[in-house]
């Protein structure tokens, strides 16, 4: 990857930050989703970051994993829903619409300095063979 090290790093990010976009879309089409208190509350994905062979410079990123939120959700009291209990109560997700459209700006904007960074690369390596091709 020494030649293509900016192009494959860049990659490497681009791939997280989409997995990273995938769970934060898949947490707020969920946001609103409820189900009966006998049942688990929709679970927030949060997506797990790290390094690849940090320090070396060749390694880029990588997903380590995702984490599950809570089932508990949050309790809220609607008689008129079709899920509720004998209380009137209903489970919905645990989500915070405000954090997740700022997780999804930072994601975007992450995503597109990647892809960026790859055009650019491209960009150079092409310049490079270019100067070869006039010698």
């Amino acid at each position: 990857m020494a030649m293509f090290g900016a192009l494959g790093i860049a990659g490497t990010g681009v791939t997280v930050y989409r997995k990273w976009l995938d769970a934060v879309s898949d947490n707020i089409a969920n946001v609103n989703n409820a189900s009966p208190t006998s049942g688990n509350a929709f679970q927030a994905r949060y997506v797990r970051a790290q390094a690849v062979d940090y320090g070396t410079g060749n390694g880029g990123v990588q997903v380590a994993g995702i984490t599950l939120g809570s089932a508990e959700g949050r309790l809220v009291h609607e008689p008129d829903n079709p899920l509720a209990d004998a209380d009137g109560y209903v489970r919905y997700p645990d989500i915070d619409l405000g954090a997740q459209m700022g997780e999804l700006i930072m994601a975007q904007r992450s995503y597109q300095a990647n892809l960026s960074v790859a055009s650019r690369a491209v960009d150079a390596y092409q310049a490079a063979l270019q100067l070869g091709r006039n010698v």
